[in-house]
């Protein structure tokens, strides 16, 4: 047994200090400022999810964004918007810009993720070089014990996860 010398708690194993939360989380990946909360073992389901869905819909504004550019390029202009040519080149490119910023961010840190739980190693672990004390779950065990069993709800952030019992004792490692 641990106690956390920064917030005199019982420290689980694979927990780390949060400074900006002030509290120790188990499984602690990172803290995310997009959702001032940690990623850890509780939520990473969801941060994957919300990762994913970004990136999609990043991708989807950049396909949008090219075909009105090409739509505009090929109707010269006279079936785009009340703005002139040049103006809309401006916004069109702008658009383009930020769906590239967001749709490469969110893919990085979507594989930076499904990387971690590939290998059951924290993004915290992994900067640390941390010897792995805990028993290595597989890589299929690793992923269920995020998503639970494999299902349609794997790709909802509005299901949760089963509270873990005797029967499903890969879900939680103690």
């Amino acid at each position: 047994i641990f106690k956390c010398p920064k917030c005199c708690s019982i420290k689980p194993e694979r927990a780390h200090h949060c400074s900006v939360c002030q509290r120790c989380i188990r499984k602690m990946d990172h803290h995310c400022p997009w959702v001032n909360n940690c990623v850890g073992e509780q939520n990473q389901k969801f941060f994957v999810l919300f990762t994913f869905y970004i990136g999609l819909i990043s991708y989807h504004s950049l396909f949008l964004g090219f075909s009105h550019l090409i739509t505009c390029v090929h109707g010269d202009w006279k079936v785009c918007t009340d703005f002139s040519p040049p103006a809309t080149v401006v916004f069109i490119l702008f658009l383009l810009f930020e769906g590239l910023l967001f749709a490469l961010f969110t893919s990085i840190m979507f594989g930076t993720q499904v990387s971690a739980i590939w290998y059951d190693e924290t993004g915290i672990e992994a900067l640390k070089k941390e010897e792995a004390r805990w028993v290595r779950k597989s890589r299929w065990k690793s992923i269920q014990a995020v998503f639970g069993r494999f299902s349609l709800d794997w790709f909802s952030p509005f299901s949760t996860l089963k509270i873990p019992s005797k029967q499903h004792g890969y879900m939680f490692s103690v």
